[in-house]
């Protein structure tokens, strides 16, 4: 496995990756924050399922995706906060994405979260990426 500077990117992209050649799953090595970001996209009704393997080392994340009409229900999965381009925003500062059609996904203080449940519990936080 090559080191990878920016683990939630290569999540995005094997996400994204998977869902353009109609794959029925996408595997990703494991961490909290993968596993958080995943749970919201299940939450959000973006992916199917995800099931994780424990293998005494890091573990994988096995994310089911999920097809509308023969066409990914994730169009769009958007890195915005980079390592080397960090962006963080305020609580009145969170992007509506395609006007509340699609989310942003945020770690705030009080955890993983999408900008509708940011704005409610009224925090901000690191704009993790955006989906649609």
């Amino acid at each position: 496995m090559a080191n990878v500077t920016d683990p939630i990117a290569d999540m995005l992209a094997r996400i994204r990756n998977a869902g353009m050649a109609r794959h029925e799953k996408a595997v990703i090595p494991a961490s909290k924050l993968k596993l958080a970001i995943i749970d919201v996209l299940k939450r959000e009704g973006y992916i199917e399922n995800y099931f994780v393997h424990e293998d005494g080392k890091q573990g994988e994340i096995t994310v089911f995706l999920k097809y509308h009409e023969g066409k990914p229900v994730i169009r769009s999965l958007r890195r915005v906060s980079r390592p080397g381009r960090r962006w963080y925003v305020g609580k009145d500062e969170i992007p509506r994405v395609l006007g509340g059609l699609g989310i942003a996904i945020l770690s705030t203080s009080k955890g993983v979260m999408v900008d509708r449940e940011a704005r409610k519990a009224g925090v901000g936080g690191e704009l993790l990426c955006t989906v649609y």
